[in-house]
């Protein structure tokens, strides 16, 4: 049998090497502010001597495969076997004299053009957004005339830094509330380029950027019926600076973040039962009432769980867990999911038991990715062990 044919490069592996350059960004880069890297030299391995005896009719067929030479670029012959078979003119390497050749190379001039068009727009709003269009040109290609939408908000937040309206209330040609919101990243990279020193930190993107934002608000359950402000008023919503400014005549708070259970909570002397979604306890740190009173923090029995008590312990180191332990989660193994983004933060305000199953959850010792969510827990459970 024949030995294989060695692998020879193709015109496709050319073109293979060129679209990597071009999917970095690297070359709409060197279209728009050329660094030197052109003209590039891509070699081309060819065959040698012996393997023009022994490969002939391959190595004449690879040949002719680089005929006529690449758009883009020309091509550099070498003479091979002149001693043994007679010389044999083969390609050796593909020269691109500009990125602009690669470009064309590829049959994405239309894409570069356009790429040139928007960075132009772009430098024209303000000349310092002509370096964010050479650092993401893909990006900027694929957002199109949106970047330069985004641009604008990003001019305006940088000329109004604490705006002090409601996020509705901008008022710009062509932006409208959903558009910065599908936007924010984009948004946020234009005016980091604007100001390289602005600190765009916090979870809420208008807070963020001193806009007014919807209050926090705590929905709460008078567990204990006299206690209600009102008679028949059990389950009310305030505002989280209203809830921080109260004081109220309970002794015992039951924070869930499952709404279910919240609902069903059974009626307990002098407790109110407090919901918050995922992480949206944060309406509970300014209550400094708190710190008189019990809190009790049911969670589900995952990494993300013990994150949010670790948190809320951050401004009420008090706050107790229940419902949060390996003999709640080893009675519902049955009802065992998977959590398939954990957190590895480093939990410093978990007692030893919690730290414990916190480590065993991260560590798959019970299983892999492992959490049980709280709505899941048997009702007799969660009613044995209610404080």
């Amino acid at each position: 049998m024949a030995a294989k044919p060695p692998a020879w490069t193709s015109p496709a592996e050319l073109h293979a090497a060129a679209l990597r350059s071009w999917n970095s960004g690297e070359l709409l880069r060197e279209a728009a502010a050329p660094s030197g890297l052109h003209p590039r030299r891509r070699a081309i391995r060819h065959p040698n001597a012996t393997q023009l005896r022994t490969h002939y009719t391959e190595a004449a067929a690879w040949a002719s495969g680089w005929e006529p030479a690449p758009r883009g670029c020309t091509l550099e012959h070498v003479s091979v076997g002149a001693s043994t078979i007679g010389a044999n003119v083969l390609p050796a390497a593909a020269v691109f004299a500009s990125a602009a050749g690669e470009i064309e190379f590829l049959g994405r001039g239309r894409e570069a053009a356009r790429h040139a068009e928007l960075a132009r727009r772009l430098a024209e709003l303000d000349a310092r957004l002509a370096a964010w269009a050479l650092r993401r040109p893909l990006e900027l290609l694929k957002q199109g005339d949106d970047a330069l939408t985004a641009a604008r908000v990003a001019l305006w937040l940088a000329a109004n830094p604490r705006p002090g309206i409601y996020l509705r209330q901008l008022s710009l040609p062509g932006v409208h509330t959903k558009f910065v919101e599908t936007h924010r990243r984009l948004i946020d990279e234009l005016l980091s380029t604007l100001e390289p020193g602005r600190v765009l930190g916090g979870k809420n993107y208008a807070r963020r950027h001193g806009f007014l934002a919807a209050p926090d608000r705590v929905r709460v359950r008078f567990l204990d019926p006299a206690h209600a402000p009102v008679s028949g008023m059990a389950d009310v919503e305030v505002t989280a600076a209203c809830f921080a400014a109260l004081d109220l005549d309970v002794d015992r708070i039951i924070a869930t973040e499952n709404l279910v259970n919240f609902l069903a909570l059974p009626d307990a002397p002098r407790t109110l039962a407090v919901f918050g979604g995922g992480y949206g306890f944060e309406g509970l740190g300014d209550a400094a009432w708190l710190r008189g009173t019990e809190v009790l923090y049911w969670g589900d029995i995952d990494t993300h769980g013990f994150h949010i008590l670790d948190q809320l312990r951050a401004r009420h180191p008090h706050v107790r867990s229940i419902l949060m332990d390996e003999e709640t989660l080893m009675a519902h193994r049955a009802f065992w999911g998977r959590e398939d983004t954990p957190t590895h933060a480093a939990l410093t305000r978990l007692t030893a038991e919690e730290s414990a199953l916190y480590a065993a959850l991260q560590a798959g010792t019970f299983a892999p990715l492992l959490r049980l969510e709280q709505e899941l827990l048997r009702w007799d459970h969660v009613l044995e062990r209610l404080p």
